[in-house]
């Protein structure tokens, strides 16, 4: 951690700070040794590391004000996500869903660190906390101890569901929404049921941390679509009036627009290239299965689309108020899939599962899509040969920063999507851009190259690429990234135009 003094030349360090977490927790990440971020909050950078701690620093001095224990390495339980601070409570969740482990969100008091509320993503009401205050909008979301009897007895255990991606606080509604990731194992016959509460979203009490609805994007998800993408909180028309909303593109391939007081899917369309389900029925809520992707033990489905990172990853979308468009950085791959039968060992994998990777159709492994979520369409796209791993961000002059694996940062323009400018990095880029105000009063672009994560595992961990089945079978589609791009780790920033 390396803290950059903005007021002198050349932005000197002012402390760094090294959490030094146990190595052992290297070998239980599933997909790379990353980090999403953190935050600032009242004189603290508060951040997670991969080992389970959360930790906050002064900002100003770089020691360490409190580190609180969270996760169980040897359960194979890490955290990668970036923690949200809102009305002095910290949340975070957990990683390790194809490991095994029982997902959970947890709120930290700010100040002391110390454990306010913690609730499961699968279980019985009281661990899940369902209680009186929870009012899902649709049928097949109401009863008592879903988060249990839609699981083979127990599994729900070791089910997953993890909350490894992005936490929101609504002050409207004094709400927290998050997203909650696939159910384990991969191999769907080994658990019978919807699956509750995974591949979905929460919106809770951030006080007392009670749910206040629940939707699942993927009941029962053969195909790995973690619900953790990122949610964008808008207030926008539909039919002919104002609603709050929540906007998320899910990994199943669907842009979501989500009454975000009441759970209620107002509109789901597919953003790319979707065969793994046919449409979205919004008298319901579940998506149309489509009996020709359905996984089975024995059998190679072929051209499963999108692929098990989805249609996106976890990197997070932009809006930009100017133009009424959302700016998503996404994949464009599918992917054969064949169910295995698997054991669980604690801390080891427990995927079940055969996936090989390829890209989609057309060919071009990405694409920048600006979406009219009011239209429902895309207003344009941009093609690009690898996936986009990176976030983006939209400024008020009308451009959107973003970067691509092979280590280009670029600029397009907002309304068009024409191109406007780019820059040759050292190595790829997986982070997310930023644009702030600097001391001098002008504005700035920063950025951190580094590839890695699932889809650049081939160049920054001891992968073969001639094996298609690593790395969860990415790559196989990514075995050409090390002709194109090497393992890095530089911060650019960029100066716009005085």
């Amino acid at each position: 951690m390396l803290a950059l003094s903005l007021t002198k030349p050349g932005a000197p360090l002012k402390w760094r700070f090294s959490p030094q977490p146990v190595p052992a927790s290297q070998g239980v990440a599933c997909c790379d040794v990353v980090n999403r971020g953190g935050t600032v909050s009242d004189g603290k950078y508060i951040f997670a590391t991969l080992d389970g701690q959360v930790i906050a620093i002064d900002v100003n001095t770089g020691t360490a004000i409190w580190r609180t224990q969270l996760g169980n390495i040897n359960a194979g339980e890490t955290i990668t996500a970036a923690p949200l601070v809102a009305k002095g409570r910290v949340y975070v969740g957990n990683s390790g869903g194809e490991m095994g482990v029982r997902g959970w969100l947890t709120a930290l008091d700010e100040n002391t660190g110390k454990m306010i509320w913690r609730a499961y993503n699968a279980g019985p009401d009281k661990d899940v906390l369902i209680g009186a205050e929870f009012k899902p909008f649709y049928a097949g979301d109401r009863g008592t101890d879903l988060g249990a009897t839609s699981w083979p007895t127990d599994a729900w255990k070791i089910g997953g569901g993890t909350a490894w991606g992005w936490v929101n606080y609504d002050a409207e509604f004094d709400s927290i929404y998050y997203g909650v990731g696939n159910p384990g194992p991969w191999n769907q016959e080994q658990r019978p049921g919807d699956n509750k509460w995974t591949a979905g979203m929460f919106s809770r009490n951030p006080a007392t941390g009670q749910a206040r609805w629940f939707y699942q994007y993927s009941p029962h998800d053969q195909h790995d679509y973690d619900g953790v993408n990122e949610q964008i909180l808008l207030d926008m028309p539909f039919d002919g009036k104002k609603q709050p909303v929540l906007v998320h593109p899910d990994r199943n391939g669907y842009v979501y627009v989500i009454n975000r007081k009441t759970g209620q899917v107002l509109s789901a369309d597919p953003y790319g290239p979707v065969n793994s389900s046919k449409g979205v029925d919004l008298e319901t809520g579940r998506p149309i299965t489509n009996p020709e992707k359905e996984t089975h033990v024995g059998t190679t489905v072929k051209n499963i689309c999108p692929t098990a990172s989805g249609a996106k990853d976890w990197n997070p979308s932009s809006f930009s108020t100017r133009t009424g468009l959302m700016y998503i950085p996404h994949e464009n791959l599918c992917m054969d899939w064949a169910d295995v039968e698997v054991g669980y060992v604690e801390g080891t994998p427990y995927v079940g599962a055969d996936v090989h990777m390829r890209p989609g159709p057309g060919g071009n492994r990405g694409e920048l899509t600006a979406w009219d979520p009011v239209r429902r369409s895309p207003a344009w796209a941009v093609k690009e040969d690898f996936p986009i791993w990176s976030g983006t961000v939209a400024t008020a002059s009308d451009l959107v920063f973003y970067g691509t694996m092979d280590g280009w940062f670029k600029a397009v323009d907002a309304r068009t999507g024409e191109a406007l400018w780019r820059f040759k990095v050292d190595s790829g880029i997986i982070s997310q851009p930023v644009s702030y105000r600097g001391p001098d009063g002008h504005q700035y672009v920063a950025v951190l190259s580094g590839v890695g994560g699932w889809a650049g595992a081939v160049v920054s961990g001891p992968v073969d690429t001639r094996d298609g089945a690593a790395a969860l079978g990415m790559v196989n589609t990514m075995s050409d990234l090390p002709k194109h791009t090497t393992a890095g780790g530089t911060l650019y920033v960029f100066s716009l135009p005085r």
